[in-house]
């Protein structure tokens, strides 16, 4: 399981180092193997294992290619769809095309969802973050049952 919010350096190649903290879960999970691909309602990345990535892709592939909705979310999710593999020092290779749908510049933010991590640009993730407080403590954030659920 994958959580906090990591600090990371973008090289002049594209590459990311996975925290050490994370590596041994998904060599043993994945064999260092993970997919990288764009978030669509978000200026960011979302990496998974492999394992995880190939749970999405049977949902997607159960959507309908009739539904324009539902194929759109598919052409981009699996257009922009990237193999990656955690090389010898743990570092990811991101593609350019990737890089530039999240503004990924020097400084990034690799942030755990459990099964998965965001990757953002170090600007955008300060903002959203900023925003996703200012919204929950402004008391106009509307909780579903399954958010009221969440206060212990």
């Amino acid at each position: 399981m994958f959580r906090g919010a990591s600090a990371v350096n973008l090289d002049s190649k594209g590459r990311i180092a996975i925290p050490t903290r994370y590596r041994a879960e998904i060599i043993e999970h994945s064999q260092g193997a993970m997919v990288c691909t764009v978030d669509i309602r978000q200026p960011c990345l979302l990496l998974y294992p492999l394992q995880e990535w190939e749970l999405v892709e049977q949902r997607l592939y159960k959507l309908s290619n009739f539904d324009p909705t539902q194929r759109s979310v598919q052409r981009v999710m699996l257009g922009y769809a990237t193999e990656c593999e955690l090389d010898a020092t743990g570092r990811i290779l991101i593609g350019s095309l990737l890089r530039q749908h999240a503004n990924l510049e020097k400084s990034v933010m690799l942030v755990g969802q459990l099964n998965k991590f965001e990757i953002w640009s170090d600007v955008q993730w300060q903002a959203q973050i900023e925003k996703d407080i200012a919204l929950g403590s402004s008391g106009q954030l509307a909780l579903s049952e399954v958010l009221k659920m969440l206060s212990v």
